[in-house]
Formats: structure tokens, C-alpha cells, sequence
């Protein structure tokens, strides 16, 4: 999958062949991928593929997850000068975009660190890059939330409104589902995710709630159902994620991590 999806994005670059191939020949030739701003690093495990499909070396001076600081040389290229100038666009769209992914991310990640809280990307990925995407805040220091709707059961307020029996429809679902799949329902109130924690709800997933309606929800919890998890999202920011972490749910949501992530400054230089 990974190998096919760089094929693609070559190719949406490349088209019918670089024009530049077409007036000079090729040289050896080597480069170097440089910071231009501050960030986590984040795209080895892509690059290496692009590096062995066409057939140039990559030695790495920093690795996946590790911070870097402007002026800081990121990694080597070597092979011949065709070969560089055509996949310069392509290694660094996906080094920048899932290095910015990363970036943003592991500021969550360290404001929440202190209270022992997960933090959850979400389905909220751009058409065709959810394992890239996904991939980039796992880097960052994310959990990854479901996939794809084969992942786990979600119910959220649109499938609650053709629900007209949530007992029943969990059992069934219990009888249905693979036996490993964890079931996770929305709730926008308190009353509505104490009826989830009934109904048998693996994960409550407290949706725009208050941090003071959070607070009791987590109460309520720890007194009559301590083993299921919460999870609080909805218009969470870094500016309060703080904030929802003290109110002691297991995890926070937010897909921020990815579309609200400002793409950071890298480029190539050819020795």
C-alpha cells in the first residue's frame, strides 16, 4: 500500500517525463534536505521506499520523532543528477507534510503528558492520505483513533437518530460484530453517556461537553462502571486541551492534529 501510494504521488508529479531529462545529461550528484525552521521529524519510513524504487541512497542524520532546530541537516541524498531533480517535489511535499502532522502533535502530546491522558487523532484526514496522515501523528506522539469503519463500531448522533431500541440494537451488534471489536457511542449530555455506560458501551466518546459536565461524567464513571474508557472531542485546541486532560477522561480527540497543522520550512541544496 505504501509502495502504490508513492508510485501515485511520483506520478502526479513527473507526468509523461521531466522535461530537464530531455537537454542534459545525467551526473553524480548529492544533496542535502536542511531545516529552515524548528519541527519533529517525521517520513523515514516513506522515503526509504522512494529511495529504493528510484534508486538513490539516503543517508540520515536524524530519524522518526526526533526534534530538529533551523539550520539542521535533516539527511543526505546520493544517486545521479536526473534522479534528484525529478523526486526533489515528491520527498519533500510528504518530509513536510508529515513533519508539520508531527510537529503540531507532539506540542498536544506535551501539554497533556503530565496527566496521563491519550491523546487520539481522528477520521478527519484528507481524501486518499488517512494512513500518511495517520501515520504522521503516531510520529508525533498520537494514538490512532479508528481507521476506517471496520475498525470498531462507533454510534454517533446520526446513527443513534435510526436507533430506535439502544439495548436491543447492542445486543445484536454483541452477536454480530467480530469479537474483538470495541464498541464506542457519542454522547452530547450526561444523561446520554451514563445511558451508553448502561447499554454496555466499551467507550463513551463525550462529545462537546463542558469540562464541568466532563468532571461528572468521570464521577460517575469510577463509581459504577470504572473499566469503560472516555473519551472526551469537539472543538478541542491546543489552547484547552489542558484543560479537558484535568478533568481525568482516558483520552481526547481532536482533529486539529492534522488540518490545523502549518506546513514547516524545508528545502534541498545540491552540493
Amino acid at each position: 500500500m505504501m509502495e502504490k501510494f508513492i508510485r501515485d504521488v511520483l506520478a502526479e508529479d513527473v507526468g509523461r517525463g521531466d522535461l530537464y531529462a530531455r537537454v542534459s545529461a545525467p551526473i553524480s550528484a548529492s544533496a542535502k534536505i536542511i531545516a529552515k525552521s524548528d519541527g519533529i521529524l517525521a517520513g523515514e519510513a516513506y522515503l526509504h521506499v522512494l529511495a529504493t524504487l528510484e534508486k538513490f541512497e539516503i543517508m540520515w542524520h536524524m530519524h522518526d520523532g526526533e526534534k530538529f532546530v533551523k539550520g539542521d541537516v535533516l539527511l543526505e541524498l546520493s544517486g545521479d543528477s536526473h534522479t534528484l531533480l525529478r523526486i526533489e517535489r515528491t520527498l519533500l511535499n510528504m518530509l513536510l507534510h508529515a513533519s508539520s502532522i508531527a510537529t503540531l502533535t507532539r506540542q498536544y502530546v506535551d501539554v497533556i503528558a503530565p496527566y496521563g491522558t491519550k491523546l487520539l487523532d481522528t477520521r478527519k484526514t484528507r481524501p486518499m492520505l488517512r494512513n500518511f496522515e495517520k501515520y504522521a501523528t503516531r510520529i508525533g506522539g498520537a494514538t490512532n483513533h479508528r481507521m476506517g469503519l471496520d475498525d470498531a463500531l462507533m454510534l454517533k448522533d446520526t446513527h443513534l437518530k435510526t436507533i430506535k431500541n439502544l439495548e436491543k440494537f447492542m445486543e445484536e451488534a454483541r452477536a454480530k460484530i467480530p469479537f474483538t471489536a470495541k464498541i464506542e457511542i457519542e454522547a452530547e449530555t450526561i444523561e446520554m453517556a451514563k445511558r451508553a455506560m448502561a447499554a454496555g458501551a466499551d467507550i463513551v466518546m463525550c462529545d462537546n461537553m463542558s469540562t464541568e459536565d466532563l468532571r461528572e461524567v468521570v464521577a460517575y464513571k469510577w463509581e459504577h462502571y470504572s473499566s469503560i474508557l472516555l473519551e472526551a472531542s469537539g472543538n478541542i485546541s491546543l489552547l484547552t486541551i489542558e484543560e479537558y486532560a484535568k478533568t481525568g477522561v482516558d483520552a481526547i480527540s481532536t482533529g486539529s492534529l492534522i488540518h490545523q497543522a502549518n506546513w514547516i520550512d524545508l528545502s534541498m541544496k545540491m552540493d
